[in-house]
């Protein structure tokens, strides 16, 4: 049954998603995965012409990204998600919308699709839940031979992952691009659109800024 559908029909200017959508969430004024961004939606999000604008760019030498929690906490066990959005070339910065545990134990598992530095490709991947390797704190993801899907993200696609009690499935414009029955999580998960920078040692250009434009996101549990 469907517990999100949001197609971004009210305009919110920076630092007014939350008064405009109060049913969402947002990270602020912590750092990103990397270490390198700074969670700043004040100054990253906003909401126009029915799309959700993510504004990456640096302001002072630091980078400035956001994470939107599109259904706010609200966490399901199996859940079918998609998403409409495009992105510009933006080195230095990715995007990855991404089921993430409630209790915030990444061991517990971590959906990631899509997922892709902008002004690359997208690859479709699912944490092996119990994988969680505390002396490199790398988790293992299925499939090995996860399918580089081509074309970028300029264009504007529909993603959608399923994750059921068997498999976790990952569809792009439509079409099956991957699957695994081995990395399948078990405890309630929230959806997250992540805008941050890339998880590597490289050093953002200072003046590398662009958008990623998200058109709607649907969200779906299975019903009791």
């Amino acid at each position: 049954m469907p517990y999100l559908a949001q197609d971004f029909d009210r305009d919110a200017a920076h630092g007014q998603l939350l008064s405009v959508y109060p049913a969402m969430a947002q990270y602020t004024g912590i750092r990103d995965t990397s270490g390198k961004g700074l969670y700043h939606p004040d100054e990253v999000v906003s909401v126009h012409d029915s799309v959700l604008d993510l504004h990456l760019r640096s302001e002072g030498g630091q980078p400035l990204v956001a994470t939107v929690l599109p259904a706010g906490y609200r966490s399901y066990t199996h859940q079918r998600v998609s998403i409409r959005y495009r992105a510009d070339d933006v080195p230095g910065y990715k995007f990855v919308m991404l089921l993430w545990p409630l209790s915030g134990n990444w061991d517990e598992g971590e959906i990631d699709w899509p997922e892709g530095d902008l002004g690359g490709d997208v690859r479709p991947v699912s944490a092996v839940p119990g994988s969680l390797d505390h002396s490199t704190g790398k988790m293992t993801f299925l499939p090995e031979d996860a399918p580089t899907i081509p074309g970028g993200q300029e264009d504007w696609h529909v993603a959608t992952m399923e994750w059921t009690a068997e498999a976790v499935r990952f569809w792009w414009d439509g079409e099956l691009v991957a699957s695994t029955t081995g990395a399948v999580p078990s405890t309630p998960m929230r959806v997250t659109l992540q805008a941050e920078t890339t998880v590597d040692d490289r050093r953002v250009p200072t003046d590398s800024a662009g958008h990623v434009l998200v058109d709607w996101v649907v969200a779906y549990r299975q019903a009791n």
